[in-house]
Protein backbone atom coordinates (compact mmCIF):
# COMPACT_ATOMS: atom_id res chain seq x y z
CA UNK A 1 0.00 0.00 0.00
CA UNK A 2 2.77 2.65 0.99
CA UNK A 3 4.32 1.91 -2.46
CA UNK A 4 1.03 2.57 -4.32
CA UNK A 5 0.64 6.32 -2.19
CA UNK A 6 4.05 6.81 -3.12
CA UNK A 7 3.43 6.13 -6.86
CA UNK A 8 0.23 8.13 -6.70
CA UNK A 9 2.27 11.05 -4.91
CA UNK A 10 4.68 11.01 -7.58
CA UNK A 11 2.46 11.08 -10.46
CA UNK A 12 0.30 14.15 -9.05
CA UNK A 13 3.59 16.24 -8.61
CA UNK A 14 4.39 15.40 -12.09
CA UNK A 15 1.26 16.42 -13.36
CA UNK A 16 1.50 19.47 -10.90
CA UNK A 17 4.99 20.50 -12.73
CA UNK A 18 3.84 19.43 -16.02
CA UNK A 19 0.61 22.05 -15.53
CA UNK A 20 3.17 24.65 -13.94
CA UNK A 21 5.22 24.43 -17.11
CA UNK A 22 2.58 25.22 -19.03
CA UNK A 23 1.77 27.97 -17.53
CA UNK A 24 4.94 29.77 -17.70
CA UNK A 25 5.34 28.78 -21.61
CA UNK A 26 2.23 30.80 -21.86
CA UNK A 27 2.48 33.84 -19.50
CA UNK A 28 6.34 34.56 -19.31
CA UNK A 29 7.65 33.68 -23.16
CA UNK A 30 5.06 35.99 -24.93
CA UNK A 31 6.47 38.57 -22.06
CA UNK A 32 9.86 37.51 -22.86
CA UNK A 33 9.64 38.21 -26.54
CA UNK A 34 8.18 41.60 -25.93
CA UNK A 35 11.20 42.41 -23.63
CA UNK A 36 13.68 41.34 -26.36
CA UNK A 37 12.11 43.25 -29.28
CA UNK A 38 12.35 46.17 -26.56
CA UNK A 39 15.90 45.55 -26.04
CA UNK A 40 16.46 45.33 -29.61
CA UNK A 41 14.40 48.67 -30.45
CA UNK A 42 17.09 50.54 -27.73
CA UNK A 43 19.90 49.19 -29.23
CA UNK A 44 18.58 49.91 -32.92
CA UNK A 45 17.99 53.51 -31.76
CA UNK A 46 21.30 53.41 -29.47
CA UNK A 47 23.74 52.49 -32.93
CA UNK A 48 21.74 55.10 -35.11
CA UNK A 49 22.74 57.75 -32.15
CA UNK A 50 26.36 56.57 -32.08
CA UNK A 51 26.92 56.72 -35.93
CA UNK A 52 28.65 60.05 -37.38
CA UNK A 53 27.93 60.41 -40.68
CA UNK A 54 30.61 62.66 -40.72
CA UNK A 55 33.12 60.01 -40.56
CA UNK A 56 34.11 58.51 -44.18
CA UNK A 57 35.63 55.53 -43.15
CA UNK A 58 36.78 52.48 -45.73
CA UNK A 59 33.43 50.59 -44.81
CA UNK A 60 30.91 53.25 -45.42
CA UNK A 61 32.46 54.19 -49.08
CA UNK A 62 32.31 51.70 -52.23
CA UNK A 63 34.75 52.47 -54.94
CA UNK A 64 35.74 49.23 -57.25
CA UNK A 65 38.79 48.05 -57.41
CA UNK A 66 38.89 49.51 -60.93
CA UNK A 67 38.02 52.95 -60.00
CA UNK A 68 40.84 52.88 -57.22
CA UNK A 69 43.91 54.84 -57.09
CA UNK A 70 46.47 53.75 -53.89
CA UNK A 71 49.73 56.11 -53.42
CA UNK A 72 52.66 54.58 -51.10
CA UNK A 73 54.11 56.73 -48.77
CA UNK A 74 57.49 55.19 -49.53
CA UNK A 75 59.24 55.87 -46.24
CA UNK A 76 58.36 53.54 -43.19
CA UNK A 77 57.47 56.38 -40.27
CA UNK A 78 58.50 56.44 -36.99
CA UNK A 79 55.73 58.02 -34.88
CA UNK A 80 56.59 59.43 -31.30
CA UNK A 81 53.26 58.70 -28.93
CA UNK A 82 51.70 60.74 -26.90
CA UNK A 83 53.20 59.57 -23.01
CA UNK A 84 51.07 57.16 -21.16
CA UNK A 85 50.71 56.69 -17.69
CA UNK A 86 54.15 54.87 -17.11
CA UNK A 87 55.68 58.40 -18.38
CA UNK A 88 57.82 56.69 -20.94
CA UNK A 89 58.58 57.23 -25.00
CA UNK A 90 56.89 55.16 -26.90
CA UNK A 91 56.61 54.92 -30.79
CA UNK A 92 54.84 53.27 -33.34
CA UNK A 93 56.64 52.54 -36.76
CA UNK A 94 54.03 52.33 -39.76
CA UNK A 95 54.14 52.33 -43.41
CA UNK A 96 51.03 53.55 -45.20
CA UNK A 97 49.37 53.56 -48.43
CA UNK A 98 46.63 56.32 -49.25
CA UNK A 99 43.50 54.77 -51.25
CA UNK A 100 41.99 57.37 -53.94
CA UNK A 101 38.66 57.63 -55.63
CA UNK A 102 39.91 57.76 -58.94
CA UNK A 103 36.45 59.16 -60.24
CA UNK A 104 36.52 61.73 -58.08
CA UNK A 105 36.67 65.51 -59.02
CA UNK A 106 38.61 65.92 -56.53
CA UNK A 107 41.20 63.34 -57.32
CA UNK A 108 41.45 65.21 -61.01
CA UNK A 109 42.24 68.49 -58.94
CA UNK A 110 44.14 66.72 -56.11
CA UNK A 111 45.42 63.19 -57.01
CA UNK A 112 48.66 64.43 -59.13
CA UNK A 113 49.44 66.16 -56.79
CA UNK A 114 49.70 63.59 -53.74
CA UNK A 115 53.38 63.29 -54.17
CA UNK A 116 54.47 66.92 -53.95
CA UNK A 117 52.22 66.52 -50.77
CA UNK A 118 53.48 63.73 -48.59
CA UNK A 119 55.71 65.76 -46.23
CA UNK A 120 51.82 67.47 -45.46
CA UNK A 121 50.42 64.23 -45.12
CA UNK A 122 53.20 62.89 -43.18
CA UNK A 123 52.71 65.49 -41.09
CA UNK A 124 49.12 64.78 -39.89
CA UNK A 125 49.95 61.02 -39.86
CA UNK A 126 52.57 61.92 -37.21
CA UNK A 127 49.83 64.07 -35.86
CA UNK A 128 47.01 61.62 -35.79
CA UNK A 129 48.72 59.14 -34.20
CA UNK A 130 51.11 61.37 -32.17
CA UNK A 131 47.53 62.50 -30.38
CA UNK A 132 46.91 58.92 -28.88
CA UNK A 133 49.30 56.54 -26.37
CA UNK A 134 50.55 53.17 -27.10
CA UNK A 135 47.46 51.51 -23.91
CA UNK A 136 44.67 53.53 -26.37
CA UNK A 137 46.47 52.38 -30.07
CA UNK A 138 46.56 49.18 -28.63
CA UNK A 139 43.37 48.87 -27.19
CA UNK A 140 41.75 50.11 -30.63
CA UNK A 141 41.70 48.23 -33.37
CA UNK A 142 43.53 48.64 -36.59
CA UNK A 143 40.80 50.18 -38.20
CA UNK A 144 40.12 52.42 -36.06
CA UNK A 145 43.46 53.82 -36.29
CA UNK A 146 43.43 54.22 -39.51
CA UNK A 147 40.04 56.40 -39.81
CA UNK A 148 41.53 58.64 -37.29
CA UNK A 149 44.46 59.11 -39.49
CA UNK A 150 41.95 59.32 -42.27
CA UNK A 151 39.53 61.87 -40.83
CA UNK A 152 42.55 64.36 -40.40
CA UNK A 153 43.95 63.88 -44.05
CA UNK A 154 40.21 64.17 -45.16
CA UNK A 155 40.27 67.39 -43.32
CA UNK A 156 43.94 68.83 -44.79
CA UNK A 157 42.20 68.50 -48.26
CA UNK A 158 39.07 69.42 -47.53
CA UNK A 159 37.77 66.44 -49.27
CA UNK A 160 36.87 63.08 -49.24
CA UNK A 161 38.31 61.10 -52.58
CA UNK A 162 41.27 59.78 -50.00
CA UNK A 163 38.76 56.99 -48.92
CA UNK A 164 40.78 54.87 -46.60
CA UNK A 165 44.32 54.52 -45.38
CA UNK A 166 46.04 51.49 -45.05
CA UNK A 167 49.24 50.12 -43.20
CA UNK A 168 51.26 47.70 -44.97
CA UNK A 169 52.90 47.26 -41.19
CA UNK A 170 52.70 48.56 -37.99
CA UNK A 171 54.53 47.99 -35.18
CA UNK A 172 54.12 49.78 -31.72
CA UNK A 173 56.77 50.13 -28.68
Amino acid sequence: MRKNLLSVIIIALLVVNIVMTAFMMFTVIPANKKTIALVGDVAAAMNLELTDPSIMSASTVNVSIEDTVTYDIADEMTILLRKGEDGKDHYAVVSVTLYMDGTSDDYKKYGADVTNKESMIKDEINKAMGSLTIDECQAMTTDEVQDIVLKRIQSMYGSTFIYKVGFRSIMYS
